[in-house]
């Protein structure tokens, strides 16, 4: 195994590649190398070459999973941009990245374009479906220029930034050898096969959907389903007439999909199992979820510092835990104490994890990265317990409320209030406070009438007195970034408690 991205267009057999539902025909295997072929001799008209950096804000579609190869292809890194970013934010990972050109959608997206600095070439992009997208520049359209270096698995591929919901957004090299171990380690432990098709619902500007929904089933040598708009009420017509095997998604979108589904799961749908990532699954939710669906859900826990999967529960006939993220998956585990001092099986410490899919370091940040490691040991910055190889997460250590000396997991009193029949969804936060230091804040999204009062009332039947929320609101929505994760530290403020 050379441990490069490529890799997955060398897959035998007959099945397509990637299919779009708006595009007609899918592209098998020998298209899709054809097509990422073009695109990268089109880039190297623009003399991009090993190093560079290639930045696209581009809308849901299989151009996404072509560029991203065709950049990769040729030792450049792909960092992929949220389309819907403003100007300033478009203007801040701009600056950050410096990429030699920006990939945009044809004539869209003015706010990527003017925040892009003069040495960045922009590049138009318009789908052909069934082909390699047109690239163009002012007008002018790139053709293809032969070249024959090729990439080496140290390359980074993809360079990404963390959240930035407790501090300022990083940037994560993963290299070829890094994403292709983890999906690799994804398409074993969910067994993926040729057979299998892989539905693509979560966004390719993020490392869930490239390399779990997108990549681990390319190297498996089966289908990706790449729609170029996710929507519900699509969605359960798209599983039966794509054959699609499995979904990944957060529990924000599973929710959605399960509110807007039909009476009974469609006859013919040929789903295996279901996997959820990206924040916490609440016990409540996976039981009707297995209910409507009836297939296994498996929770598991990514993070884009580690190339997504580090952990996650097992198909049957292996053990699944509710409120478990489940198992190590292609890396090493541990929860320690301070200094990345063991802690004894079942104690609560942070959670540690190495293996191949873990980046060597942020780029170009050594504060960074001399608070993120104990030797090779990366700190995630989760609070959790392991014990007989289950992981279970208690929150993120920076989250952990303080009330007066009692700590506070927020995920515990959030799973407390999804288990109410009236919530749908829930958020809990710090509050300052001048006598606790900090009290226990909360917003809910109704599904069913309820008062504030009757929520809270529940709640102190369920936890101490200290966990219940002093403050709960009653909201139409809780503000997530676009992969579906909570930006806990900023709730107050958004609810006006701060």
């Amino acid at each position: 195994m050379s441990g490069l991205l490529l890799e997955a267009l060398e897959a035998p057999g007959a099945a397509p590649a990637l299919s779009t539902p708006e595009d007609g025909a899918p592209l098998d295997y020998g298209g899709l190398a054809s097509v990422v072929d073009e695109l990268a001799g089109r880039l190297r008209t623009l003399g991009i070459e090993r190093g560079d950096r290639v930045a696209f804000a581009l809308p849901p579609g299989p151009e996404l999973v072509e560029l991203l190869l065709a950049v990769s292809s040729l030792g450049a890194a792909a960092a992929p941009l949220n389309p819907a970013y403003a100007e300033p934010e478009f203007a801040f990972y701009l600056e950050d990245l410096a990429p030699r050109a920006l990939l945009l959608p044809a004539g869209e997206l003015e706010a990527a374009r003017a925040a892009a600095g003069p040495g960045t070439t922009v590049v138009d992009v318009s789908p052909a479906a069934g082909g390699a997208a047109a690239l163009a520049v002012e007008g002018r359209e790139l053709v293809s220029t032969p070249g024959s270096a090729a990439p080496e698995p140290d390359d980074v591929a993809l360079l990404l930034h963390t959240s930035g919901t407790t501090s300022r957004p990083k940037q994560v090299p993963l290299r070829h050898r890094n994403l292709v171990a983890s999906a690799r380690s994804i398409a074993a432990h969910y067994r993926l096969e040729a057979d299998d098709v892989s539905y693509c619902a979560m966004p390719l500007f993020h490392v869930h959907g490239i390399v779990a929904s997108c990549l681990a089933q390319l190297f498996a040598g089966g289908t990706v389903v790449v729609p170029r708009r996710v929507a519900s009420t699509r969605f359960w017509r798209q599983l039966v007439d794509h054959g699609v095997t499995w979904y990944s998604a957060s529990p924000t979108f599973h929710s959605m999909l399960l509110e807007r589904a039909p009476g009974e799961l469609p006859a013919g749908t040929r789903l295996r199992f279901v996997r959820s990532c990206s924040s916490a699954l609440g016990p409540a939710q996976l039981a009707r979820m297995e209910a409507y669906l009836g297939v296994p859900v498996l929770e598991a826990y990514g993070m884009t510092e580690a190339s997504h999967e580090m952990a996650s529960n097992p198909l049957p006939p292996g053990r699944r835990v509710p409120g478990s993220v489940g198992v190590a998956t292609g890396a090493e585990i541990a929860v320690v104490g301070a200094g990345g001092a063991p802690v004894p099986e079942g104690g609560a410490g942070e959670v540690v994890v190495r293996g191949p899919g873990v980046m060597d370091g942020y780029l170009a940040n050594p504060e960074a990265n001399a608070e993120a490691f104990y030797g090779d040991w990366f700190r995630t910055g989760d609070w959790g317990t392991l014990e007989d190889g289950y992981l279970r997460l208690i929150g993120r250590i920076k989250e952990i409320i303080n009330r007066g000396g009692e700590k506070v997991s927020p995920a515990e009193v959030e799973e407390v209030l999804l288990r109410h029949p009236a919530v749908r969804e829930a958020v809990v936060y710090p509050i300052e406070d001048e006598k606790y230091g900090q009290v226990v804040g909360g917003a809910v999204v109704l599904g069913s009438a309820a008062s504030a009062d009757e929520i809270v009332a529940y709640c102190r039947e369920q936890v101490a007195a200290f966990k219940v929320p002093s403050v709960l609101h009653l909201v139409e929505t809780i503000p997530r970034t676009p992969t579906g994760k909570l930006q806990r530290p900023r709730m107050a403020v958004h609810f006006g408690d701060g």
